[in-house]
């Protein structure tokens, strides 16, 4: 499937590395003109040197007042992919504060805010558009150490949800990805323990993780009109995780 965006503006955040930098570089050469988001400028920078034309914003999703300034005025957005997340692992009996609060304000919060900004410009502009939240298999099952990062996941699945109902009447389609471990630079740290890595892919039928690819394939999907008619819906993206 090569969709095709031309004439289109697309807005991913946590575009500097992994699935949302592969999705910034896809939307780009299918024609889209494209908004990257991140907090590290180092990963701006390179971005623009390899898909010249990307309008990069600096910004950290997880403090409200930051977003706003830096998003409030972005202009015409019809496709919105809302990758930023944080993974930061506690057991739940040693949970804290401070990462039940970034992993919330990052992890959903900014979903909610940075969604409500575009959202609203769709409808001032009476279009169609549609709008990609990434989650992830633990919204459906939990780890031991991932507490809070799973309990984010389960929210997006219902922000998802919730956001397809209010925004469908506006012909704005919400969907999510939810894969397994994604053989991102973040990935290949959580399955660099052999034993660990063994012992999950028993779980997986198709005895592997997800490559980056099979992620950003399923986004470009849910973005273009070939998913004209599905809305509030999530593609596991799983390898079979959750059907054993």
């Amino acid at each position: 499937m090569k969709p095709n965006f031309s004439g289109l503006r697309a807005l991913v955040t946590g575009a500097g590395k992994g699935i949302g930098r592969d999705t910034a570089k896809a939307l780009h050469a299918s024609g889209a003109k494209v908004v990257a988001v991140t907090r590290t400028n180092a990963d701006l920078v390179s971005l623009a040197k390899e898909c010249p034309g990307i309008e990069p914003v600096c910004v950290d999703l997880g403090d409200w007042e930051a977003t706003e300034k830096a998003l409030g005025g972005i202009g015409p957005v019809d496709l919105l992919v809302n990758n930023a997340g944080v993974a930061l692992l506690q057991p739940f009996i040693e949970s804290t504060k401070e990462i039940f609060d970034r992993s919330f304000n990052v992890n959903v919060r900014a979903v909610l805010q940075v969604s409500q900004i575009v959202a609203k410009g769709m409808i001032n502009r009476g279009v169609a558009g549609s709008i990609v939240n990434i989650s992830s298999m633990v919204a459906y099952v939990t780890y031991p150490g991932l507490t809070t990062y799973c309990s984010t996941k389960g929210a997006i699945t219902m922000l998802t949800k919730a956001m397809a109902m209010e925004l469908g009447p506006h012909k704005i389609r919400v969907n999510s990805v939810n894969p397994t471990v994604v053989l991102t630079d973040m990935g290949k740290k959580v399955s660099a323990d052999p034993k660990f890595a063994k012992k999950l892919l028993k779980r997986h039928p198709l005895r592997k993780f997800a490559e980056v690819e099979d992620v950003v394939n399923s986004i470009l999907f849910l973005l273009s009109d070939s998913s004209a008619s599905t809305t509030g819906s999530g593609i596991l993206v799983d390898s079979g995780y959750l059907a054993s």
